[in-house]
């Protein structure tokens, strides 16, 4: 079996990536420089957390049949630089992983929105099905272990993502896994401190396609006007294309019910922005042999990915919703999706700058008219995020231009932020709350007692 060393084994995805190489047999060692939890129990359980802290040029030797380097690992790695004195090969982990799926059947979903939520559903529904698939995927799922899964599986279902492999390859992952099937949800601006224009951001996902197996599969977002237009100035003739758009449904009393092929059912998940997800899942499950009866009796048990419209609190009066929502088109149609589902509730939305783009003044004006749906809205932001990041501090004189919400209630400190949401309604409301941090550690136990 292969001896693999990870270089920044701490990683939400490396550390994945170690232990289930480990189950598969393989001989795994790892370092790196600071390891936070999960990673640091699941690392333990598995009997691969490093012994020590720290870069150990030593560990590096010829009886390495490949070494994979994280976000983490720099041109200057002491370990790095000995496994290319060495001449042992390196890889990114999206790399890796396609190096390790070169026989199997490779759905990669690709896309500026939803991309999460689609694979998670493709894989409930797989796994429903009781079929046989690897995958890889950027949040933790109801039955499911890890986050990442590689066996002897004909298949493999991975979300990819369009950031940079690694410090030393700048392309982005969803450039190395070659999909047979591929998806692309949507096209909307992000990560501006890596595609400072939105023309190099598009690119990408030209190159994307460019990148699908002949005779593959792309099945994209018709209703995207951005992703249409790119699909259709850059035909392959190689490739099958599957358009969707958003499926027949309705909403009663509440609940979400959706029509496929003439058969309906109630969902758990609610708003367009997961209906057409489900479609995309649909198509995918389609093509991988489910048919619409069995797709559809698999999401109904559907209840979404982790800070994916998460209920962390609900009664008859209240509902608080935690979701991951940080780029523009997230934040807006995450928004829509609950003011559509409960037109008669007071919606109080809450949204924290804490992403590069989110906090950079030029990316502002991104987020016009996000809150056109909200009763009440609030922008948070911590100025140690800023520090971090080593960005200037925030004009919010043009913040709240670039919202173009003059009611937009700005904070930066978190007990102002509390204060805030305690004084908003008690009584038929739902309060979102939406970031890819938490709100500089904001007390939600505190927050559902005041609404419970």
């Amino acid at each position: 079996m292969p001896n693999i060393h990870f270089i920044a084994i701490g990683g939400n995805v490396m550390h994945q990536l170690a232990i289930t190489l480990a189950k598969k047999g393989y001989t795994i060692t790892g370092s790196d420089d600071e390891i936070f939890e999960p990673a640091l129990f699941n690392l333990k359980a598995a009997g691969l957390l490093p012994n020590a802290l720290g870069w150990f040029p030593l560990k590096i030797t010829n009886n390495l049949d490949a070494v994979v380097a994280g976000m983490h690992a720099r041109e200057d790695n002491p370990e790095l630089m000995q496994a290319k004195t060495l001449g042992i090969p390196i890889y990114s982990f999206p790399e890796f992983i396609f190096n390790e799926s070169r026989n199997k059947k490779r759905v990669v979903i690709g896309g500026s929105h939803g991309k999460t939520t689609t694979t998670a559903m493709i894989m409930h529904v797989l796994q429903q099905q009781q079929l046989k698939f690897d995958y890889l995927i950027g949040a933790q799922l109801n039955g499911f272990e890890q986050s990442v899964q590689l066996t002897n599986a004909p298949v493999i279902v991975c979300e990819g993502d369009e950031y940079p492999a690694s410090a030393l390859d700048k392309r982005p992952k969803f450039h190395f896994l070659f999909p047979h099937i591929a998806v692309i949800t949507g096209i909307a601006w992000d990560h501006i401190n890596v595609f400072p224009t939105f023309e190099i951001y598009k690119t990408q996902f030209e190159i994307f396609i460019s990148k699908i197996e002949q005779h593959g599969i792309l099945i994209y977002n018709a209703a995207d006007a951005v992703l249409k237009d790119l699909v259709e100035k850059h035909p392959r003739n190689d490739i099958q294309y599957i358009p969707y758009i958003l499926p027949e449904h309705e909403v009663k009393d509440g609940i979400t019910y959706i029509t496929i092929e003439g058969i309906t059912t109630p969902l758990k998940v609610f708003g367009n922005h997961n209906l057409f997800n489900l479609n995309a899942a649909y198509f995918v499950c389609k093509v991988l042999g489910v048919n619409a009866a069995a797709f559809l009796a698999a999401m109904c048990s559907f209840t979404g990915a982790s800070k994916r419209l998460e209920v962390i609190m609900q009664t008859d009066a209240v509902t608080i919703f935690r979701d991951f929502a940080h780029a523009p088109s997230k934040v807006k149609a995450t928004i829509e999706a609950v003011k559509q589902q409960y037109p008669n509730r007071h919606l109080t939305a809450v949204f924290e700058l804490h992403t590069y783009s989110s906090l950079n003044a030029s990316f502002f004006k991104e987020y016009q008219g996000v809150f056109q749906m909200a009763d009440s809205c609030a922008v948070f932001y911590a100025e140690h995020a800023l520090a971090i990041k080593k960005m200037p501090l925030i004009n919010e004189a043009l913040l709240r231009e670039g919202f173009a919400k003059p009611e937009v209630c700005i904070f930066h400190n978190k007990e102002a932020l509390q204060n805030w949401l305690y004084q908003q309604p008690k009584h038929h409301v739902n309060i979102l709350l939406m970031s890819s941090g938490n709100f500089d550690g904001l007390n939600l136990d505190e927050l559902q007692k005041a609404f419970n």
